[in-house]
């Protein structure tokens, strides 16, 4: 009878191991894997083994390409004159070790980069000019984003 218990906890003890040893990742998602607190591996879409009590799978990121609404804010144009902007904006990470380990959170520091550059450009410009310089205006955007993310 003491028998059987031991090795019914022993039998738990296992499959709780490999429970937690074995990750299986969906499609379009990368997870990052910490040995002892330091970066060690991604792990991509399929089934992994990671090492028990040493590995933690630490970030989860989306693959997919990402939407976010920019809210309304001020503008000044360059002759002086307040309007209201917002914006819609699409992003994908293509680095998950980078959108882990470079930045505390992306999608906050995406948007407050994608507001600050709206400012930015439509201080540049009149006002009689913010709708005919539109495709201008999101190529300086999307120059921009390129440039901080490259980091």
């Amino acid at each position: 009878m003491e028998l059987a218990i031991v090795l019914l906890l022993l039998a738990g003890a296992m499959i709780a191991i490999l429970m937690n040893t074995t990750k299986i990742v969906p499609q379009q998602q990368a997870w990052i894997v910490e040995r002892l607190g330091r970066y060690h591996s991604t792990l991509r879409a399929g089934l992994h083994v990671i090492g028990p009590f040493v590995d933690t799978v630490r970030y989860r990121h989306e693959l997919k390409e990402n939407v976010i609404s920019i809210d309304e804010q001020d503008c000044i144009t360059r002759d002086n004159v307040l309007i209201k902007v917002d914006a819609v904006l699409y992003y994908q990470i293509v680095d998950p070790v980078k959108a882990s380990y470079g930045i505390i959170d992306a999608k906050i520091g995406i948007v407050q980069l994608v507001q600050t550059t709206v400012r930015s450009e439509i201080g540049k410009i009149d006002l009689d000019r913010t709708l005919e310089e539109r495709p201008l205006i999101n190529a300086h955007i999307v120059s921009e984003i390129d440039k901080a993310s490259a980091a």
